[in-house]
């Protein structure tokens, strides 16, 4: 049986200490003043990938990462680098996009980490109740207690800015904060957000109706609308291209999920249906969560 419970002891079964891969787009930058490198974690970090955005002095980090072992390798690699860490954003209030503030936190204390407003109040909202679920899994990884989370500044900005060259902040509408992203027009880049997922099975279980799923599939449309040259999806796996491969995968996986969803009497059809078009998808648990969800069998809010 799928509840709260079995899913996070089978998360914590994959809990293992696995550093991220550093991943960087030099030979597509030849036309900007600007560099980026991604971060990608294995399961254990959920797939996730900060980027670090870097020009000739500055840097700015987009999200951060699930666990403090994470979190320092991004905090080592910004020191390496030589750059001036000044601002930390973070585009969605998912425990895995700020967990692991504390190590970059601690290694550039004067860098702002900001969010928008309702990302901050989404976290701050759900901050005891994403503890109680997930520090038993990251034990001394991550933190312990409501005290021990770093929750950005509140921020209405929509734009950052690294060595005077610009990076918009987008925000889909009808999706809460899940369809904030950042778009780097100097690269052609998408970066940022929990909208685009590579390889892996889409995290569906927090956009619960058909509508919601719309309005994340409109999001997607205005990300291929731009016809990016290089998109680092939220989550993917570590050999997934940092190209627009990821956002069609997205989009279609949901065309899919919404197709099979409407057709299948229970989760476990869903779960069997998806499966056949998806045979290699990553992270299994993310669709059983997602078709759970999807058919009223279960409510998700981890």
């Amino acid at each position: 049986m799928i509840n709260r419970r079995t899913t996070l002891k089978a998360i914590a079964v994959t809990a293992a200490v696995l550093l991220p891969l550093a991943t960087s787009g030099a030979a597509q930058q030849e036309k900007s003043a600007l560099s980026w490198t991604a971060f990608k974690a294995g399961e254990a970090g959920f797939l996730r990938a900060p980027v670090l955005v870097t020009g000739k002095t500055e840097a700015v980090l987009i999200d951060s990462s699930f666990s403090f072992s994470d979190g320092k390798v991004v905090a080592d690699a910004i020191k390496a680098s030589g750059k001036h860490l000044t601002t930390i954003y973070i585009t969605t209030n998912d425990p895995d996009y700020y967990f692991g503030l504390a190590p970059v936190h601690q290694a550039f204390p004067d860098a702002r980490i900001l969010a928008a407003p309702d990302t901050v109040a989404l976290m701050r909202n759900n901050a005891e109740g994403k503890i109680k679920a997930w520090s038993p899994v990251l034990g001394d990884n991550g933190p312990k207690s409501v005290s021990d989370l770093i929750f950005p500044e509140a921020s209405d900005i929509d734009t950052l800015s690294v060595d005077g060259e610009k990076l918009e902040i987008v925000t889909a509408p009808g999706v809460k904060d899940r369809g904030r992203y950042i778009w780097v027009p100097s690269l052609d880049a998408v970066f940022g957000g929990v909208a685009v997922f590579g390889g892996m099975y889409p995290w569906v279980a927090d956009l619960p109706t058909v509508e919601e799923r719309k309005a994340w599939r409109a999001a997607l449309d205005d990300i291929l609308a731009r016809k990016p040259k290089i998109v680092v999806p939220g989550h993917g796996t570590t050999t997934w291209p940092t190209n627009v491969s990821s956002v069609s995968f997205t989009r279609d996986y949901l065309i899919a999920f919404d197709a099979e969803a409407a057709k299948a009497a229970d989760s476990k059809a869903l779960i069997a249906a998806m499966k056949k078009l998806y045979p290699n998808a990553a992270m299994p648990i993310s669709l059983e969560l997602g078709a759970k969800v999807a058919k009223g069998e279960m409510t998700w809010g981890q």
